[in-house]
């Protein structure tokens, strides 16, 4: 997709307190960068305009965040999105100009954020050879197990079924499990949900969003990501596995339920 070029972007970013244009130097570090550092740590991979990034930080002081794209004219866009929803003074985001391909660069164990959000990037549907760049291959996924805090949680949601499926073999192969899944995020209740221009157009559409929370568990791959091709028999095994977890603890969490009413 063209990106069309913003002559302003680059001059408000480099003007904004809260942008970081280079920020390898701060790994291990990211949390000392905020105001209040205690607090909650999320990253976003590939916030685009940050609709739903200004949204979220606006609504959650308590929380820190990372938004992360690779476009300053997409990230113009962010700081202006953010400051209309926060204001000037907004303390709780930093908006960092990136290549999410290599982001194990610039973030480490030590930042060790709990959530990592990831929402309609691209499928890469068109060629196998393309899967390879999908946010959620496992060679991005195990960038992150590098950083992500142990037990932290991914949110990935999509309006592309294939890259869903694929995905949720991804996660399985990588060693999260999922903490819940839905195949249509409008008609699920879930909350909250802060909503981008992706998923405002597509729901308009009456297009299904699917959505899943993978949780990292302590199982690593015994794989090389790098390597990696997700063959018809290695989706098949894996979701079939991913089910039957999802659905051991779907009946875990019905009889915890019915005890505690009972």
């Amino acid at each position: 997709m063209h990106i069309r070029t913003k002559k302003w972007a680059r001059s408000e970013l480099a003007a904004c307190p809260f942008y970081e244009p280079e920020g390898e130097e701060r790994k291990g570090r990211w949390r000392e960068a905020f105001a209040r550092p205690q607090q909650p740590l999320h990253l976003e991979m590939g916030c685009g305009k940050g609709v739903s990034t200004a949204e979220m930080a606006a609504a959650n002081p308590e929380v820190n965040y990372v938004a992360v794209d690779i476009s300053p004219d997409v990230l113009g866009d962010t700081r202006r999105n953010l400051v209309r929803a926060g204001g000037e003074g907004i303390d709780n985001i930093w908006i960092l100009r990136a290549d999410i391909c290599l982001i194990d660069r610039y973030f480490g164990p030590e930042d060790g954020p709990e959530r990592i959000y990831i929402s309609f990037c691209n499928p890469w549907t068109e060629r196998p050879k393309q899967a390879k760049r999908r946010l959620t291959h496992p060679r991005q996924l195990m960038q992150y197990r590098t950083f992500l805090r142990p037990g932290g949680e991914i949110w990935f949601k999509t309006d592309d079924e294939t890259l869903f499926a694929d995905s949720r073999a991804y996660f399985a192969l990588c060693g999260f499990e999922e903490a819940y899944r839905t195949e249509d995020l409008a008609g699920s209740g879930f909350t909250p949900n802060y909503l981008s221009e992706h998923e405002i157009k597509y729901r308009a559409m009456g297009v299904p969003i699917r959505f899943g929370i993978f949780r990292m568990t302590e199982a690593a791959p015994d794989f090389d990501p790098t390597r990696f091709r997700l063959t018809p028999g290695v989706r098949r095994a894996a979701l079939e596995k991913a089910d039957r977890a999802w659905a051991a603890r779907s009946a875990e969490t019905e009889r915890t339920e019915g005890g505690a009413e009972a």
